[in-house]
């Protein structure tokens, strides 16, 4: 059974010819990202069912608690993931196990206490995020179950999920990540409106998204338990990693919890500033953020396939595949983002009528939407190179990326299209901005090959 697993990575990181092996990887990784979509965009629509807006302010007031649960996940998922996968590609089995064991103790050390201080500071920290008199109750009743009672499934089942598909099992990783969205837009209708009484709709939503975070959990648990895997070993007798990995493993993990925090104040930003322009403009671009995520959700899935393909040959030292694993991933993303927005220009109207069918507020979103899909191929390009600078270990380039696609190109561009051109120069700022950020992205990758070659030319002067 071990030999059997080592030779199934031998034949996915090494063997496959590059367009199979980013196929094998990427395609689970895709299908479940677009259900993740769907799941989001149902559990906003049935919570709306409620025509209760208190309810979804306090549903929508937990998210930024959330998202710290996230940036636990994305620092034992992609900083522990990557790293085995590097560890992989130099053969390096013991020290691989050891770090899968260090992320699996970390994320639960971590989600634990994170659940506790939520529980003893609920009350001051919902009065921080804005909670009113009327939201409070809902607030506190949806924190309850999914960050309070929920944490720990939900980060471990992330990080569990990033394990596998850096360690090569990336369909079992899609097929959780896929029924944890599936199994909520299922309960979350069955607890808010069949089981639960009137009036306790954001009871039985948090409820659902507990439990399918737990069931999701138990799945992830189970398939690596069957597994026997030689890598993905949580036993607590597994010794702590070595110092060097252990930086390596913050290096590139807390970059990655950065991104959503960074992505999500872009989009506040933005929120905060349409909304000068009035309501009927901010539902517009609440709507179009929600509809342009498709390819973009798709050009993630990508990354995610090819993230451990590539960690796995730079530490091997078959740099030639690496470059073509990049080379392929960027040239299939480019064309889906092209056919999107060839379809967006299209089918702007009958998009933006599926969310909403008042005629000004579908002005907006069809203007707004037709414009920000141009920006499609540059947001591919920007996000593709944080993701291979996570693969080769590179945490302060990948971290400098998104620093430099948020706070020093996107948000400064959002305040000074409005102050020029108004709700248009909103929706221009992403292209315009993306098109800096994905120069600068290609411009950093470009410097680190010249500087990988001279290394590599310095080789054998050195042996000699």
């Amino acid at each position: 059974m071990m030999e059997t697993e080592r030779q199934r990575n031998i034949r996915i990181f090494e063997e496959l010819p590059v367009p199979k092996a980013v196929a094998e990887m990427a395609v689970p990784m895709i299908v479940s990202q677009l259900i993740i979509l769907v799941y989001n965009m149902a559990d906003t629509f049935f919570i709306g069912r409620t025509n209760n807006p208190y309810m979804v302010a306090g549903a929508s007031l937990i998210l930024p608690i959330f998202n710290v649960s996230i940036a636990f996940a994305n620092i034992a998922g992609t900083g522990g993931g990557t790293l085995i996968a590097r560890l992989l590609g130099q053969g390096r089995i013991k020290d691989a196990r050891n770090v899968a064991s260090f992320s699996f103790r970390f994320s639960l050390a971590a989600a634990a206490v994170f659940a506790l201080g939520t529980a003893l500071f609920m009350h001051p920290l919902l009065g921080l995020l804005g909670a009113s008199d009327r939201t409070f109750a809902y607030a506190k009743t949806y924190a309850t179950c999914v960050i309070v009672c929920g944490a720990i499934p939900t980060v471990l089942s992330m990080t569990m999920g990033n394990l596998l598909r850096n360690s090569g099992k990336a369909k079992e990783a899609g097929l959780g990540v896929s029924m944890g969205g599936i199994i909520n837009i299922i309960l979350d209708p069955l607890f808010m409106f069949v089981l639960l009484p009137k009036g306790n709709e954001i009871l039985g939503a948090g409820i659902a998204t507990a439990l399918s975070n737990f069931i999701i959990c138990i799945f992830f648990l189970t398939v690596i338990v069957r597994m026997k895997s030689e890598i993905l070993n949580f036993s607590p007798r597994n010794p702590v990693p070595e110092k060097e990995q252990i930086r390596s493993f913050f290096a590139v993990g807390l970059p990655a919890a950065a991104g959503p925090f960074l992505f999500d104040l872009g989009y506040i930003v933005l929120d905060r500033l349409m909304a000068g322009h009035g309501d009927t403009a901010l539902a517009a671009i609440g709507i179009v953020l929600k509809v342009e995520r498709f390819p973009l959700n798709i050009g993630i899935g990508l990354c995610l396939g090819m993230t451990p393909l590539a960690a796995y040959n730079y530490s091997s030292g078959n740099r030639r595949r690496m470059e073509d694993i990049l080379q392929f991933t960027r040239k299939a993303g480019v064309i889906i983002s092209l056919i999107s927005i060839l379809l967006y220009e299209i089918f702007a109207p009958q998009l933006i009528h599926v969310f909403i069918s008042d005629t000004a507020t579908v002005e907006y979103g069809v203007q707004f939407l037709r414009i920000r899909a141009l920006a499609t191929v540059m947001m591919f390009l920007s996000f593709i190179y944080v993701h291979f600078f996570q693969a080769v270990g590179r945490g302060d380039r990948s971290l400098l990326l998104v620093v430099l696609r948020w706070l020093i190109i996107n948000i400064p561009m959002l305040f000074l299209l409005n102050a020029l051109f108004a709700e248009k120069g909103l929706a221009w700022a992403q292209a315009a901005g993306d098109s800096i950020v994905a120069a600068a992205s290609w411009y950093i990758y470009h410097c680190f090959r010249k500087s990988e070659e001279k290394i590599r030319m310095a080789e054998p002067v050195n042996e000699q």
